[in-house]
């Protein structure tokens, strides 16, 4: 193969990536307006669409495993498609934590108690922003995007709390609610959850740049106000 078609072919997996990663940030957004709407129907097609998900990350990880068998990749290009699979997968989990907040959607129903936290959305938000960014980092080469993404987590865990301590006062006032606020709090941590994995697609995107493999820290400020044990 000549330099060429393996540049070529590399193009097409980023382009790939992009495409997956468009579909998760979409389920994201739409599982936590759903939930938010009591929408059950769109909770539904959530769900429906995490096969989808795992489908093109198997697609992209047998084009990714082909190229690395038969084209002898060098070194910059062996790191790239190391970071491809690894990004993959990132996506597929991310889709997941979209699928489960469908899923939690679905479990409660009808039911309107407790209420929804608002913050919900603008976690959603903020993780698929974060991702798409981090994406576009990826496919651009730009590692001082990649570098920077990361600390935005901090926004994300912020409203996680404050969801956190709303649901908590959901309690007080009705006990029985508990069960509910449980799937409500899982809800809050998926979203918290896909933030974080945006973190380990910025770490790739410096590796495949740069060669530099090493934890990227995101200081969680409110550790102090004792409820770590949330995370």
């Amino acid at each position: 193969m000549t330099r060429k078609i393996l540049d070529q072919q590399l193009q097409e997996l980023k382009e790939k990536l992009l495409i997956l990663g468009a579909m998760v940030e979409r389920m994201l957004l739409e599982s936590a307006e759903a939930l938010w709407r009591r929408d059950l129907e769109a909770a539904r097609r959530v769900v429906e669409a995490d096969q989808e998900v795992n489908d093109r990350r198997f697609a992209i990880e047998a084009l990714t495993i082909g190229l690395i068998a038969t084209q002898q990749p060098v070194a910059g290009d062996l790191r790239l498609l190391a970071a491809v699979l690894e990004i993959a997968g990132e996506l597929e989990r991310i889709g997941d934590y979209a699928k489960g907040i469908a899923l939690i959607n679905l479990r409660i129903g009808n039911r309107s108690e407790p209420l929804v936290p608002g913050e919900l959305v603008p976690m959603a938000r903020k993780a698929a922003d974060m991702l798409h960014r981090a994406l576009q980092a990826f496919v651009g080469t730009d590692v001082e995007a990649a570098r920077a993404i990361p600390q935005e987590d901090n926004e994300v865990d912020a409203l996680y709390l404050r969801v956190y301590w709303a649901l908590m006062g959901a309690v007080v006032q009705d006990p029985t609610a508990i069960e509910r606020v449980n799937w409500l709090l899982w809800a809050a941590h998926n979203l918290e959850r896909a933030a974080d994995r945006v973190t380990n697609i910025c770490e790739r995107t410096v590796y495949a740049a740069t060669g530099e493999m090493a934890e990227m820290d995101t200081t969680w400020d409110e550790l102090e106000t004792g409820s770590a044990g949330q995370r």
